[in-house]
């Protein structure tokens, strides 16, 4: 991927310039914290207040980082236009443009955890929040297919570009209910949930012919193998929470543990690569696949999933702390908001 573009488009305004490489995917930023933030809500049941008081410390740092990012990216959007249209033409990065709704949704779905009518003003914020993000993320996810249909000269599908972002839109829309139904808007989240569903093995077999047709994925987009991660994780707990029987739970989740696997069998050349935001691929679909576990550990047959569940959230936790210390390690030292090598 070349950073001409970019470049480029961030030459002529000298406002903030560093902004100008701040692409749409530190928003996986806020996706993860909300990820676990909302496992740890879900350890409640066997770690009472402790786990509670952490899925809102998480929720909190979660929508702090939305604030600054969603600031950010408004100056951003000001002072280099050309970098954002960069972005959005981009064969890679384009996909990202969903995490921004994503995130609203995701942070819906925590005020419902945490605040649900507790007031009534809340409820109507948390309602706002998340029509918005499930409006957005539907135009996004329409964008983002639609590209398919040009032809590869003006940015169309080419085999080498097919990177495990192109999931991240399914995974907004499989989202939708978790808040959606307890908002009282389940017919709306159900379709939505449908066009995930849809696109979701669709996606997973065009991977599969991808690495098969064009290699291996680039060694530093490696972490992105944990993004298939998601999509069964967010299915699992949509179908618990529908009541759906429990076997099916359970062969969603045997899906899920087969992609972790799957990725941490890259796991020593994903670590080697100098830090980067693709690193950030981890978080939220750990976090997701922590959360079902959670869940299917309170069903009658997961008694046995306690402790590898909170074992399993453990894990994403070091992994997601660690990630926000090279984070603000990289933003101190200046190499994290700079053009793509």
């Amino acid at each position: 991927m070349t950073d001409k573009p970019l470049s480029a488009a961030a030459g002529p305004s000298t406002a903030a310039p560093s902004l100008a490489y701040m692409a749409p995917a530190w928003f996986a930023v806020v996706m993860g914290w909300s990820g676990l933030a909302g496992a740890w809500l879900r350890a409640e049941f066997l770690l009472g207040d402790q786990a509670r008081a952490l899925g809102t410390l998480g929720a909190v740092l979660a929508a702090l980082a939305f604030v600054a990012l969603g600031l950010a990216s408004l100056r951003r959007l000001s002072a280099h236009p050309a970098a954002v249209r960069a972005d959005m033409l981009h064969p890679v990065r384009h996909a990202f443009m969903a995490t921004l709704p994503i995130s609203m949704l995701l942070l819906a779905g925590l005020g419902v955890q945490l605040a649900w009518r507790v007031d009534p003003w809340l409820d109507k914020a948390w309602a706002l929040l998340w029509i918005v993000g499930s409006v957005l993320e539907l135009a996004a996810t329409v964008w983002v297919i639609g590209r398919w249909l040009q032809p590869k000269e003006q940015g169309g599908p080419q085999w080498p570009t097919f990177t495990p972002a192109l999931f991240i839109p399914v995974v907004g829309n499989v989202l939708a209910p978790l808040a959606g139904v307890p908002l009282g808007f389940e017919a709306w989240a159900m379709a939505q949930f449908g066009v995930g569903v849809l696109l979701w093995p669709i996606l997973q077999a065009l991977l599969f012919v991808r690495l098969i047709q064009a290699g291996p994925l680039p060694a530093r987009l490696l972490p992105m193998l944990f993004i298939p991660v998601a999509p069964p994780s967010i299915v699992g707990l949509v179908a618990l929470q529908l009541q759906a029987p429990a076997p099916v739970a359970w062969a969603i989740w045997g899906v899920a543990l087969f992609f972790v696997a799957w990725a941490l069998s890259q796991w020593r050349a994903m670590v080697n690569q100098a830090f980067g935001m693709p690193h950030w691929g981890v978080s939220f679909p750990m976090a997701a696949c922590s959360a079902l576990t959670l869940r299917l550990a309170q069903t009658p047959d997961g008694a046995w999933l306690t402790l590898p569940a909170l074992a399993l959230l453990a894990f994403t936790t070091l992994v997601i702390l660690g990630l926000t210390l090279n984070t603000l390690r990289g933003l101190r030292q200046g190499h994290l908001l700079q053009p793509e090598g």
